[in-house]
Formats: structure tokens, sequence, C-alpha cells
């Protein structure tokens, strides 16, 4: 199993490791920690680099496999495993997927307040994203209400926390029912949760800002219908105004 350094410090960028397993015809290896993030939720996996000698090597693609976490690097050789290396993530990629994610999430937090209805799906890119939920109409009326709803949240400078929380407790808790946690397989236990104080709390393995102050500002940059009961939001985020 890889220790998952970014569940609990997305604010890591270059950290030590030992690769465990290598997998030479795939052009990858397998760390026993890493604070690469290998995509899920609708999050992208991080991009950055490895070095174990000779300088650094680009990591091209990074996915969870079986309890491990695997990095696709460019190189011609790969060293056996037991080799230490250091990883560098690229922080500016991050920072604002980041910045996107936590958006997202008070996207969701604001529609639930208006509508009382969940995100049914999504999908997301360093500075912009997309949230469906089962609305029955949906107007760029709407769109310009949920942007200043979602702004006045941003600059209302909301904590951003990460919990864990175990499965009779998470089930259990009433503001993860819209999130439907208990749908999330039994074994995975505990819960990784993310709670925007106050407004959005979500089983999530994604990163986030540490403050909603943090994200910038958000434009919602279209509003789509997808068909009956399914509706499309799109953001934007931006730097938030001098």
């Amino acid at each position: 199993m890889t220790e998952e350094l970014f569940a609990t410090d997305a604010y890591l960028r270059s950290f030590e490791a030992a690769i465990t397993d290598v997998d030479r015809e795939g052009g990858r290896v397998a760390l026993a920690r890493t604070a690469f993030y290998p995509g899920g939720g609708g999050q992208p996996h991080d991009l950055g680099t490895l070095d174990w000698s000779g300088g650094p090597v680009a990591v091209t693609k990074v996915k969870r496999e079986a309890g491990r976490i695997w990095h696709w690097v460019d190189a011609p050789e790969l060293p056996g495993a037991g080799t230490g290396l250091a990883g560098e993530i690229d922080w500016s990629r991050r920072h604002l997927l980041m910045r996107t994610h936590t958006a997202l999430h008070v996207l969701c937090g604001v529609v639930w307040s208006e509508f009382a209805i969940p995100v049914t799906g999504g999908n997301m890119e360093p500075g912009a994203g997309r949230l469906d939920f089962p609305l029955e109409s949906i107007s760029a009326e709407l769109g310009k209400r949920l942007e200043t709803r979602i702004n006045a949240e941003l600059a209302a400078a909301r904590a951003v926390v990460v919990e864990f929380l175990g499965r009779d407790a998470a089930d259990a808790d009433p503001a993860l029912i819209r999130t439907a946690a208990n749908l999330i397989p039994r074994e995975i236990d505990p819960l990784r949760v993310i709670d925007i104080i106050g407004l959005d709390k979500q089983a999530d393995g994604g990163t986030h800002v540490s403050s909603t102050a943090e994200v910038g500002a958000v434009r919602v940059t279209g509003t789509e219908s997808k068909g009956k009961g399914n509706k499309r939001v799109r953001i934007q985020v931006v730097d938030a105004p001098a």
C-alpha cells in the first residue's frame, strides 16, 4: 500500500520515497509514499518530476491500482526496487486544481441550500469545471444568481477542513446523506471527508485549499440542459478583484 501524503497535506510540494515496484514494460514505478494525486472524483492526476540520479524525469501519468500508486515516467531506463528518490509536484497546476475543486464544492453547497438537491456528476481541469444537477430547468439568470452566491461564500473565507470519519459515524451524519456516502463500499473505513464549515460536507479524496478565500473568484461560464432532470453548470476560477 502506498502512503498517500496528499490525503493529509495538500500543500506538500516535494517528498522523498523509495521505489517498491517496477514495471519496466509499462514504464512506471510504484512508491512507498507519494504526494502525487492519482486522479479520481473528477480531479485529474498530478504532474511533476521524480529524481533518483542524474537529474529529474517527467511524471506523465499517475494512477491508483490495488492500493499502490503508479507513476509513469519519461525515462529510458528505470531503477530497481528499493531505490530512493525525490519527488516534486507541478505546484502551479496542482494549486489551480485545488482552487477549482474547492470552488465546485462551494457550488454544491449553494445549490443544496437553494434547491435541496445533490450533485449527480462532474469533471474539472485546472481553472475550470462543471457539475450536473437533477434540476427541472436552468437559465442564464439562474447561472448569474449562482455566481453571485458562490462569490459571496468565497469572500466569507470559510475554513475547509479534512476529516476522517469511521463508517458508522459517517453513515449517521445527516450532512453526508445528500452525497450518498452510504453507497461508498463499506471496506473504505474511515471515510475522508471535506467540510467547508457551515456550507458543504462531502466524502471526497481530492485536494483542496484551506479557505474559500484562497479560491479567488468564480465566473459561471455556461448553463446547459443535458436532458430531463439533468442540468449542467460550468464555472471558471479567476483571481479575486483587487
